[in-house]
């Protein structure tokens, strides 16, 4: 003889059964929008003070643009706008590494948060719009 199961057990698993796909379709949508959603993207212009290739497990560029102007947490300090960005593609990455200390006009991308494996920082380098060689 076969032993049927309670209704309500079957209508437990099914309930259960929807609420996990619907927990799994939550994480990968907000996954997606932490990582890969552009948040915001625009043009930074600065002299270029470094880019490097580093990482322990992840090797990612990374690099420092310093804006012209001024600003200060503190009063009476004097500290210059730096805006620390990552780079993902390998020839961008060496046309800066080649040209520190220029003048640069980078398009940037921004992310809600940073991924290992595309740098340290949310802002991606991902063109160059224009270079100018510094006065020396």
């Amino acid at each position: 003889m076969q032993e049927v199961q309670p209704i309500k057990s079957r209508k437990f698993r099914k309930i259960l059964g929807w609420l996990t796909i619907i927990v799994i379709i939550l994480l990968v949508i907000g996954f997606w929008w932490k990582y890969y959603f552009v948040f915001g993207e625009g043009v930074k212009s600065g002299e270029l003070n470094y880019v490097v290739k580093k990482g322990n497990l992840f090797k990612t560029y990374e690099g420092k643009l310093i804006q012209a102007g001024i600003r200060s947490k503190t009063p009476g300090a004097i500290q210059s706008y730096e805006f620390e960005f990552s780079v993902v593609d390998d020839s961008i990455a060496n046309i800066l590494m080649n040209n520190s200390g220029n003048h640069f006009d980078l398009h940037y991308k921004e992310y809600k948060g940073a991924l290992p494996w595309r740098g340290y920082s949310p802002f991606i380098v991902d063109r160059i719009i224009s270079m100018r060689v510094a006065d020396r």
